[in-house]
């Protein structure tokens, strides 16, 4: 039998929220051993993550945003951890959670620690791991330069907001993509590295792909002469508009090149480089998702 214990790694900011404190108590009465560990700074999540290893925890819950799931999965399989993750999604995107159908009410989330962990993929982007999608160009600044008050208040939608307010700084960057049986160089203006489908805020850049295949999914939009039209496509139609222009591709590996710099965001954690190879860590961590969830094959 399954030991039902547990540690959730709670971001600071979702202390006080009644509803995850309802969502515990529940978990609690229903058998669970469930203790809770709250976040205060930077590096907290993986300081905590290693302590609960340490102690001999089976199983750890992230509750947070996509940023705080990056941190506690990558800490986990650093770490070569045998734990399970469920994830609490307390987010303002939780593109990753939308993506894989994990409901958004807490003690509804909490539900998937009675179902079986499954192993899933994770993404490598040089010495650093992410759970959903490696984002470049000018999506990521959309994403890193949106502020946390205007999420708190729009939700998803602050990041189209956001968008259209910054067209004025729109411009392309230069990369050369190489990967197996897939080569590209040019002006682009978005970029997604998927293990999940969805960045920014709902915007899938990468709708076909899976948690479990061993593959990562490639977008690329190249820089059109209507830059600004092109953009405005991507922002408010959906997956639809990102096809109408998008490369796409599926692979286990690929290296990018952006000679003058290019900006990652990989949920949530940016990074600059000018060169960096991105790749797939295939089951590198056991994950409860609901049964039938859009990202497992």
């Amino acid at each position: 039998m399954t030991q039902r214990k547990a540690l959730l790694i709670l971001h600071g900011k979702q202390a006080s929220n009644e509803q995850v404190r309802d969502a515990v108590r529940h978990c609690r009465i229903s058998g669970w051993a469930l203790d809770v560990r709250v976040t205060w700074e930077s590096g907290d999540a993986q300081r905590i993550v290693h302590a609960a290893l340490d102690a001999g925890y089976p199983t750890l819950i992230a509750g947070g945003g996509d940023g705080t799931l990056r941190e506690v999965a990558e800490a986990m399989v650093q770490a070569g951890a045998e734990a399970s993750l469920a994830i609490l999604p307390l987010g303002t995107a939780n593109d990753f959670a939308r993506a894989a159908a994990i409901p958004l009410i807490p003690h509804e989330a909490l539900a998937l620690l009675e179902l079986p962990a499954q192993a899933i993929d994770l993404g490598e982007a040089g010495e650093h791991l992410f759970l959903n999608m490696a984002t470049g160009g000018f999506g990521s600044k959309i994403t890193a330069n949106t502020s946390e008050d205007l999420k708190k208040m729009l939700g998803g939608a602050a990041y189209l907001l956001t968008g259209l307010t910054r067209f004025p700084e729109v411009h392309a960057a230069f990369g050369r993509f190489n990967a197996p049986d897939f080569q590209w160089e040019g002006d682009f203006l978005a970029l997604g590295i998927g293990n999940g489908r969805q960045a920014g805020g709902g915007h899938l850049l990468c709708p076909d792909a899976l948690v479990d295949d061993g593959l990562l999914d490639l977008c690329i939009v190249p820089a059109p002469a209507d830059v600004v039209g092109t953009l405005g496509t991507l922002l408010s139609g959906g997956v639809r508009g990102v096809d109408t222009v998008a490369l796409r591709a599926r692979v286990p590996w690929i290296e990018v090149e952006a000679p003058e710099g290019l900006d990652i965001n990989l949920d949530g954690e940016p990074l600059e480089s000018q060169r960096l190879r991105f790749a797939i860590r295939p089951k590198a961590l056991r994950v409860h998702l609901p049964m039938g969830s859009p990202l497992l094959g």
